[in-house]
């Protein structure tokens, strides 16, 4: 499903079935005769319905698009210990459960002041360098993978490694090989990271998941692999791609300059319209009826996030990043029981990056012309590989 409209738009063919029938039939690659679902409100009930499963060991997972060099599954795949975004209740509600103190609003508000600060850090080592630079690179993903690591209690100086085999290993276009040592690589140095903090646990989160008792080494490493990657990639990426966004919309960048107090409600809109995690896959458990239509059990239901975002049954003009537009009741974060569940860290990451970019950098603008900005198509989280950015140095 690559993007043929602009880079901020659903694909044509997503635009077209969810104006004319929101959940649509969809015959995937290996012939499975399956369902995409594009409506918000349908999307909505689906996440909410528990008999929509996360599960991938219920029956075969049948991909949308193709994965060059990976033959398609004929059989379900095992369940990950500790990897409960692939869980359905009890098991999912265990291992949530277990983690739910340390991302409550209220801890999140406390660590909100030393975010601003990692922010700032990042953006005045960026004012050093001479423009033009990659906001990405520099910026981007820098800060969220600070927050990550200081939460996680993992080095920093260790995140060259475990960057390259997240990017390896979320990458479409990858040969299986190379994406079973990404993931190998992910998973072995986490499991050794994991047993030291058992061993000598610290003040963070996985030491104080490695304190009990009731979690084996193995689902202690699955934990740590979720929240390594749903805690930097997801985030980076709003990151980019949301500051491309912007300085394609100057007037809105010019709006959020002019009344701050704005950024809070321009989060939730930039998540609206750019929805970077943009596909959520279910497993029906059984026969389900859905917007109007019939799903049998057994299918696999493709839920395109993106597309929601851009239902105008659900927001007004919705192809426009309009920054006062009040987006709360986009499912970008997801919906039941899967919503995510670092989801207030990452509005104040973002809150923290958007804020001061634009002020302290206010002669921002493209390197590059937009067309020539090269567009994550090739991997499971949307964004861009690289943002050239210049500003106009003031004199010493």
């Amino acid at each position: 499903m690559d993007r043929d409209a602009g880079p901020f738009d659903p694909p044509r063919d997503l635009t077209r079935l969810r104006e004319t029938r929101p959940v649509s039939p969809l015959v995937f690659p290996d012939g499975h005769e399956g369902w995409l679902v594009t409506g918000h409100a349908e999307a909505r009930r689906l996440l909410a319905d528990t008999r929509f499963s996360s599960r991938q060991d219920l029956g075969v997972l049948h991909m949308p698009y193709e994965l060059p060099g990976m033959p398609a599954p004929t059989e379900p795949q095992p369940q990950v210990p500790g990897l409960f975004i692939s869980m359905d209740p009890p098991d999912h509600t265990r291992l949530r459960r277990m983690l739910t103190g340390a991302f409550t609003v209220k801890r999140m508000k406390e660590l909100e002041g030393h975010i601003n600060d990692i922010a700032e850090q990042q953006l005045a080592r960026m004012a050093q360098l001479t423009p033009p630079v990659d906001l990405v690179k520099e910026f981007a993903l820098p800060v969220p993978v600070l927050v990550i690591c200081e939460l996680l209690g993992i080095p920093y100086e260790d995140r060259t490694s475990f960057q390259a085999d997240a990017a390896t290993f979320m990458e479409k276009d990858v040969v299986l090989e190379e994406k079973i040592a990404a993931y190998t690589g992910l998973t072995t140095y986490l499991a050794d990271l994991v047993a030291r903090k058992r061993a000598e646990p610290g003040e963070d989160i996985l030491s104080d998941l490695a304190r009990r008792d009731d979690l084996t080494l193995d689902e202690l490493t699955g934990v740590a692999f979720l929240l390594l990657i749903a805690g930097h990639e997801t985030t980076a990426n709003m990151l980019g791609l949301g500051a491309f966004a912007l300085l394609e919309n100057p007037e809105q960048a010019a709006a959020l300059r002019a009344e701050p107090e704005l950024m809070p409600d321009a989060v939730e809109e930039l998540m609206r319209y750019l929805a970077v995690a943009d596909i959520f896959f279910r497993y029906a458990t059984e026969d389900i009826e859905l917007g109007d239509e019939t799903i049998g059990k057994g299918s696999t239901v493709v839920v395109s996030l993106l597309a929601t975002g851009h239902d105008g049954r659900r927001f007004e003009n919705p192809d426009t990043l309009d920054v006062h537009r009040r987006a709360r009741g986009h499912l970008a974060f997801g919906h039941g029981v899967h919503q995510c569940l670092g989801q207030q860290l990452a509005r104040i990451e973002m809150r923290a990056a958007f804020a001061g970019l634009l002020r302290r950098f206010p002669t921002l603008r493209l390197a590059v012309p937009a067309a020539e900005v090269r567009l994550r198509t090739d991997m499971n989280v949307y964004g861009v590989h690289a943002l050239p950015v210049t500003w106009t140095q003031q004199a010493p």
